[in-house]
């Protein structure tokens, strides 16, 4: 159970590192500004903030397993549509609607994960389906860079999650009870712990969307790696972020604590944020290991702020994970965009010195939490 709902997260998860990855070639295509580079890495987040709760619901009522099998086959339609997408706008619309069908994945697999282990072992087994995350970007970094046109690449993508589809459909099984009363629902939404490590988890992933969204574009641009080159030191980033993911989960499990772990990790990604600012001019041999490691600890926190919202969800798991990535999702569509206005309307690295504030703000947003 826990392998499937891995290996259907990290086929989905692959497309939030694929545009990036595929940006340099999407601009000289579609002949892309950089805010219009934002747009493109913002689509899925649209799509994701419009669908998640209603399949986070979804889940609840009719079980993980066929729920993101049809979402994921269906975000793989989209994929492939947009290998073929003959404009800026179709393309764009066609990845917001990859993203509202991939939304499944999200509520789906955490669900059908969360229901298999005790709260003892959750921390390390959500910290272990996270991973799929930057699994999905290391496959990403390695691929795309060999394909030889973002039209192969939307195809791959597209194969990718359409197996995802595949391993859901035939390994997830749904637990025995799964009716939501409105009363649950309104539960869910009330609960004023679940809106703050919501709210907080948003703020730190502007630290990550500013890394992992920019990081290809900006040695690609800014120092003059090749895409190739670029792309290896974000597939770097992933496996180091894999590591952390599970390793910050276990943690969190044998502190009898997920908050105290998610409040340093926000004090560490501000801290190595404002690392890459300092060093953006820096030779590749300091600004490389300092890009990378900051890259992989802006991804460290997503698995213990998901395990949080599946906690205080009980069984309403879904619809609380479903709202928690609402939330995420609705960030995610406004900070590509606002980060690569800044970087044009000012440089890099004073856009890498505004986003490490965030993840500071995140931190004593859950300054009420502390003592759980």
């Amino acid at each position: 159970m826990l392998a499937a709902g891995s290996v259907a997260q990290a086929s989905f998860s692959t497309i939030a590192f694929a545009v990036p990855v595929l940006a340099p070639a999407l601009r000289d295509q579609y002949d892309l500004s950089l805010t219009e580079i934002g747009v493109v890495v913002a689509a899925e987040w649209i799509g994701l903030t419009l669908a998640l709760l209603p399949w986070g619901f979804a889940a609840d009522r009719f079980g993980e397993r066929w729920t993101l099998a049809t979402g994921l086959a269906g975000c793989a339609a989209c994929l492939a549509g947009a290998a073929f997408a003959s404009d800026f706008a179709t393309l764009v619309t066609l990845l917001v609607l990859a993203g509202a069908f991939g939304g499944s994945v999200q509520s789906g697999s955490g669900r059908a994960v969360m229901g298999w282990f005790a709260r003892a072992e959750r921390g390390f087994a959500l910290g272990v389906r996270q991973t799929a995350v930057p699994v999905g970007g290391v496959i990403a970094a390695l691929v795309l860079p060999a394909l030889e046109t973002p039209r192969a690449g939307f195809l791959f993508l597209a194969a990718l999650v359409l197996g995802g589809a595949v391993v859901g459909a035939v390994v997830l099984r749904s637990g025995a009870e799964h009716a939501l009363e409105a009363a649950d629902v309104e539960l869910t939404l009330r609960d004023w712990r679940l809106w703050l490590v919501c709210g907080a988890s948003g703020l730190y992933l502007v630290s990550q969307i500013a890394l992992m969204s920019f990081v290809v574009l900006f040695l690609h641009d800014a120092r003059g790696f090749s895409t190739g080159e670029a792309a290896a030191v974000l597939a770097a980033a992933q496996v180091l972020a894999a590591g952390l993911r599970i390793g910050v989960g276990r943690w969190s499990d044998v502190l009898r604590s997920r908050i105290r772990p998610l409040r340093l990790v926000g004090v560490v990604v501000a801290a190595m944020l404002a690392a890459v600012a300092v060093t953006a001019q820096a030779d590749p041999w300091i600004l490389v290991p300092v890009i990378a490691v900051a890259t992989a600890l802006s991804m460290a926190w997503n698995g213990l702020s998901f395990t949080i919202a599946a906690e205080l969800g009980g069984r309403r798991s879904g619809a609380a994970i479903g709202f928690q990535q609402t939330v995420l999702s609705a960030v995610g569509i406004a900070a590509p965009v606002a980060f690569a206005t800044a970087v044009s309307a000012t440089s890099w690295q004073a856009a890498f010195g505004v986003a490490a504030l965030f993840p500071l703000a995140g931190w004593w947003m859950l300054a009420p939490l502390r003592g759980s």
